[in-house]
């Protein structure tokens, strides 16, 4: 129940304002002076405090400023006699949330708490999601009950007091460098630099330079000596996203660090020495990329010591509603305040989808929902046209049971089975790639 303090020392006035504001269903507490006013203050917790401007012991627009300073979430709306323009102003100044005439009250009282109230639940709202964002690499603040991501966790929570180097392995989207953060958060490097670096971003050459520094002169353009990513996480924890995209000549010069701690800036003769846990991830799998020549594979049993595969949203269907209810709220605070919630055809649509950009596409699917809603509750007609339709698009296929698809989409099906839904380990059996294997689970609508 919303409390409510209102400070007049009209005690006629006073006692008629909260009638009204008791038939409402509100708690109020009121006062005739500004003293006993605070001591209500500092005892209850006020969520809209009403004040009028002339009191016997002091003026209600400064009255905003000190308990603004104290209890900044309490919204004050005040009332005057007079009407004076430049009161309102600086009361508005000083924090205030809206200035009334005495005789208007009646009127418009009700109406501009229902507003206030609003503000103050926007604002616990906001707190809250801020203090989740404050926690946001913290291993209890990743979304998901299923056992998938449980394990994950279970993993990452083991690893991460240690200086271990480790593998995080999985699709585009499902949360590597959160994952790789919260690790950090976790080990005793938490309190140094944490930097991530995208391989795939960079050129050979450029890529080399932001990873080992380069020394003045080294290159044209180069006019001063500068620190590489490696340096500047000394003591810290360096991520390399999608480490499967490095070339194969900087993946030699990236071993031999991981073996010695030592590494040489571009054009320089001598060696630097620092002390920085690696965290690589990847949404490839490596071993094909051995096979193929496109990674080393001493710096791959270099960099696997510790692997953690991160399930993708496919596999953890039950932490849908989990996952889209945070980005409903995250997203209603900041682009649409009507959302508080989705209906159950909405999610149900959401379960059935097959969400080959796992949670990252979550996230842009219901940011686009809660953008474009215009009722307190997402409905189907909220999604994107092609989440709107049956995503199963293979499941009309009538296959006879002599069909070779058949048998092949079948087997897949007991393999997966078997591995409790591990791809690596399915592709392995199979003896076929784990870029085949998801083209062939998408192309039978296998969930």
């Amino acid at each position: 129940m919303h409390s409510i303090l209102i400070i007049d020392d009209e005690e006629k006035l006073r006692t008629l304002l909260s009638r009204i504001i008791r038939l409402e269903g509100f708690q109020v507490l009121e006062s005739s002076d500004l003293k006993s006013g605070w001591k209500l203050i500092e005892r209850n917790i006020i969520d809209v405090l009403i004040c009028d401007v002339k009191l016997p012991d002091g003026n209600g627009v400064d009255f905003v400023t000190q308990v603004k300073q104290k209890f900044p979430a309490i919204e004050i709306i005040l009332l005057t006699a007079y009407g004076k323009i430049s009161d309102g102003i600086q009361a508005m100044k000083n924090g205030a949330f809206d200035y009334i005439t005495k005789g208007d009250d009646n009127d418009k009282i009700i109406p501009l708490l229902y507003k206030a109230f609003e503000k103050v639940q926007m604002q616990q709202r906001i707190h809250e999601l801020e203090k989740q964002v404050g926690k946001t690499y913290d291993f209890n603040n990743i979304l998901g009950n299923s056992s998938q991501i449980q394990e994950a966790i279970s993993l990452a929570k083991k690893v991460a007091p240690t200086d271990a180097t480790v593998l995080l392995l999985g699709e585009t989207g499902t949360g590597k460098e959160v994952f790789a953060q919260a690790i950090h958060t976790g080990s005793k490097r938490s309190s140094k630099a944490f930097i991530a670096l995208n391989c795939s971003a960079f050129s050979k050459d450029l890529l080399e330079s932001e990873l080992f520094g380069y020394i003045s002169g080294a290159f044209t353009g180069a006019q001063k000596d500068k620190n590489g990513l490696i340096e500047s996480a000394n003591n810290g924890t360096l991520f390399l996203d999608e480490i499967g995209e490095m070339p194969v000549a900087l993946q030699a010069k990236l071993l031999r660090f991981l073996e010695t701690g030592e590494f040489i800036r571009v054009g320089d003769n001598k060696s630097t020495k620092v002390n920085v846990r690696i965290i690589a991830a990847t949404n490839r799998n490596l071993q094909d990329e051995i096979n193929e020549g496109n990674f080393r594979e001493d710096l791959y049993f270099r960099l696997s010591g510790f692997k953690i595969i991160l399930p993708n949203l496919r596999e953890r269907k039950k932490d849908i509603a989990v996952l889209a209810n945070f980005f409903l709220e995250k997203f209603a605070l900041t682009n649409n305040p009507i959302v508080k919630r989705m209906n159950n055809e909405f999610l149900e649509q959401l379960k059935q989808h097959y969400w080959k950009g796992n949670i990252r596409e979550l996230k842009n699917i219901l940011e686009r929902s809660v953008i474009l809603a215009e009722t307190e509750e997402l409905q189907l007609s909220d999604l994107p046209l092609e989440l709107q339709k049956n995503q199963l698009k293979y499941s009309e296929k009538s296959i006879s049971a002599f069909d070779l698809a058949s048998i092949e989409k079948l087997h897949i099906q007991r393999v997966l089975i078997h591995t409790k839904g591990n791809k690596t380990e399915t592709a392995r059996l199979l003896n076929i790639g784990l870029t085949t294997l998801y083209r062939k689970i998408e192309e039978y609508g296998i969930l």
